[in-house]
This record gives C-alpha cells, structure tokens and sequence, in this order.
C-alpha cells in the first residue's frame, strides 16, 4: 500500500453562523463527516478553518485520499478548491486523528505575522509556509481547544467534576459521618 499526503486549500460557500462550543456549525457537520468517513478508510489529518477559508491536510493511502479528495471537490459547501501539496509519503505524521480540528490560536495569529498576512488565504501560501501550516495544525498548543472524537484511537483525560479541595472535605466528611456511626453502634 503507498502511502501520500495532500493539502489544499478552498474557499467555504456558506455565510457563517455564531460559533456554539468553539466550531462554527457548518464546520462542526464537516469535521463529524470527515471523522466517520476518513476513520472507515484509516485517512488521518487536519482542517483549519479561518477568514471562511479552509486548510485541510489529509495523509493515507493513495486510493482513498484521492477519493476522499474528489469527494470534497464535489461538496457544495467548498469553492475555488486548490491543490497546494499532493505527494508519496514514507510514513505518517498524523497518527492518532481521524481529522484534527484547530480553530483561531495564538498560533496561527503568530503564522500569519511571521509572514506579514493580514488575513487567512491558504490558496496563495508558498511552499514552505504550507509545510508550517501542516506543522502548526500537526503541534497545535492550543489543546484545550482541540476537537476530537475519535474515542478508541486517543487516550481522553478524565474530567474532574471536583476540585481537590472540594474532595478531600467530602472524605473527610464520610470519615466522620462513619466514626460517628461506629461510636453510636457501640453505645447500643
């Protein structure tokens, strides 16, 4: 099986709704499309969304990134579709996401800086800043921002409910609540 990689970038066709949960809603359904259609055919990558551009990268075999590719050259909400990187691949980078998702960071804005843009345009990104793009998306630091649903394929961390403090009172509670049942049982 060989392996390749693809980036592109395309403009969104929808005017954009207010962001619920940290996603803009059209690409919240792309990104729950992208996961279940590219963990059937184990495609892995990253999307980010900004200036209602998008810069999507895509690593796998090279069947199934091609169809997947093709799939996306026919969906309605993407226009003015431009291949930026389509290549063999020796090995994959992007291991552990069906399709990453990072939204406006610190590190994009950072990005757009070092290369005096003013906006989000990826159709006219160089080659090299292609391959920071892939980077930033790939080392996103902005983990709690982060969205991924790919359950069995990335350990979660477990959502604490309580603080520590708050815990170790409701310890310290049952153990009084049970010392206090223990003395009342032995005055019986």
């Amino acid at each position: 099986m060989s392996l390749m990689r693809l980036a592109y970038a395309s403009e969104a066709t929808f005017e954009p709704k207010p962001v619920e949960q940290g996603v803009e809603p059209n690409v919240a359904r792309i990104l729950m499309t992208s996961r279940r259609n590219n963990g059937r055919c184990d495609l892995v990558g990253g999307l980010y969304y900004g200036d209602n551009r998008f810069f999507q990268y895509l690593e796998g075999a090279e069947e199934d990134v091609r169809k997947t590719y093709e799939r996306i050259k026919g969906d309605s909400r993407h226009r003015n579709i431009t291949t930026l990187i389509e290549e063999p691949l020796e090995k994959r980078t992007f291991s552990n996401w069906s399709m990453k998702y990072v939204p406006l960071s610190a590190d994009v804005r950072r990005f757009l800086a070092s290369h005096n843009l003013d906006s989000f345009d990826p159709a006219s990104f160089t080659s090299r800043q292609c391959e920071e793009m892939i980077e930033l998306v790939r080392s996103s630091s902005q983990n709690q921002k982060l969205v991924n649903h790919d359950g069995e394929m990335v350990t979660r961390q477990k959502v604490q409910a309580y603080s520590l403090g708050l815990r170790m009172g409701l310890l310290g509670a049952a153990v009084c609540i049970l010392g206090a049942l223990v003395f009342a049982g032995a005055m019986l």
